[in-house]
């Protein structure tokens, strides 16, 4: 669900998870690592058709997006190890899933569907008040220079990856807020395309600050931390960005140089 579905749908489930005694803390922690992710249809119809241009271009950067989840989740199979017995123990704070259990049926379907419908738009709106939120921080850091003087810290890294100067604002916004990075990266005119996809990879692998904060506020109900998912959606974007660098290494001819 959280591949299907994009952000924040996969932390709201582990939290559901945590609430109703379905996981332990380290196995929601684990959970919530690496299934928090973009969904194909902002990866493929936002990204790779409305801002690249390339359904081609879309299909690759969600493949190596989902190999990538796996990666980390195959990695955080250790997380906590140790400290995950075998008997579950829950707070006292924490509802008793045979309590909150729920059967559908005939008498009871319009309130299920009414709860659910309610709750989706309560999502929606919430992803639309941080978009908004952080695409005025991002106007603010702009005009008051912080962002200029943040771009200018990040050029050695940049000159590292042989990643040209001008991704630096790309990618300073995309770290802030996803949307808003990649339509900037993808707006700059450069002759290497594929350094524009691998890029963009890196972004839908970190999701941006306003998506973590969004996670933090679903998950803040819980005794889940954010640890595990800052460390996850790190490794996730420098493993997809890896991935999409060796399909172009081995696939020169889809390089997309123009």
């Amino acid at each position: 669900m959280g591949i299907i579905s994009g952000y924040p749908v996969g932390a709201k489930i582990i939290a559901k998870f945590r609430e109703t005694n379905l996981c332990t803390k380290e196995e929601g922690e684990r959970l919530l690592a690496f299934t928090n992710n973009s969904g194909p249809l902002f990866i493929v119809g936002t990204v790779g058709v409305s801002l690249i241009g390339s359904t081609a271009i879309g299909i690759i950067l969600l493949i190596t997006h989902i190999f990538a989840s796996l990666t980390v989740g195959i990695i955080f199979r250790f997380w906590k190890r140790n400290k995950d017995i075998l008997k579950k123990t829950y707070p006292s704070t924490i509802r008793r899933s045979a309590d909150t259990k729920q059967h559908v049926n005939f008498s009871n379907l319009g309130e299920i569907l009414s709860t659910s419908i309610m709750q989706s738009i309560s999502t929606i709106v919430m992803i639309g008040g941080f978009i908004m939120l952080f695409s005025i921080i991002i106007s603010i850091l702009h005009n008051s220079q912080v962002l200029h003087l943040i771009n200018y810290s990040i050029y050695p890294i940049l000159h590292l990856f042989n990643i040209p100067i001008n991704f630096a604002s790309g990618i300073t916004t995309g770290i802030i807020e996803l949307t808003n990075g990649l339509k900037a990266i993808t707006t700059i005119p450069i002759k290497e395309l594929s350094k524009t996809i691998i890029t963009c990879s890196f972004l839908l692998g970190f999701g941006g600050i306003s998506v973590l904060l969004q996670v933090l506020s679903i998950i803040s109900k819980t005794d889940i931390s954010i640890k595990s998912y800052i460390l996850g959606k790190l490794l996730h974007a420098c493993i997809a960005a890896l991935y999409t660098f060796l399909f172009f290494l081995c696939f020169p001819f889809f390089s997309l140089n123009i």
